[in-house]
């Protein structure tokens, strides 16, 4: 493993304002893609312990702080710690993570009753975005989990999150008719 990489890619990550494709990192470093993601897991693996941590979604990357440290960074900058979400967004937020991508209807049909306030809120604090448009009529938007979800729970990747209940899939796939 060329340390020069990894080196450079975790300097590129650490001013990223946003995740960074594997693609985006092999053609800024003129490197292989599998020399990247051999970096990006070392990478991964060297911030396990540290007060920072290099998140995954997909084929993007991002160094973000420890979960654990977040009331002490949440002291240092004098910001108030993101509140509590209400049982109706956590479950909204449930259906997105577990079904994503997932259109507003599909997300109402699942929940009963409608969700345009829950998911505006779940936006603002950047935990959803619109990740890409169904091409049915009306071009409805298609919801996903983004990275500061990840880092909001506390985990490195979707893969920690526990796995759906059968009941629970049973009653999902029900509302889908699959």
């Amino acid at each position: 493993m060329n340390e020069d990489l990894k080196n450079i890619i975790e300097s590129i990550l650490f001013v990223a304002e946003k995740p960074v494709s594997i693609k985006e990192l092999s053609k800024l470093t003129n490197s292989l893609t599998i020399n990247v993601q051999k970096a990006l897991l070392e990478l991964t693996d060297d911030y396990k312990e540290r007060g920072l941590r290099v998140i995954r979604k997909g084929d993007f990357f991002q160094i973000i702080t420890a979960p654990e440290a977040a009331k002490y960074i949440g002291r240092f900058l004098n910001q108030e710690l993101k509140a509590q979400l209400g049982d109706a967004a956590l479950e909204t937020l449930a259906i997105i993570t577990y079904k994503q991508p997932i259109t507003r209807m599909a997300i109402e049909k699942i929940r009963g009753v409608s969700s345009d306030t829950i998911l505006r809120t779940l936006q603002i604090k950047g935990l959803i975005s619109e990740v890409e448009r169904l091409d049915a009529p009306g071009k409805p938007i298609l919801y996903g989990t983004t990275f500061e979800f990840l880092q909001y729970l506390g985990v490195e990747s979707l893969d920690e999150l526990p796995k759906l209940e059968k009941e629970k899939e049973d009653k999902i796939k029900q509302a889908f008719k699959f």
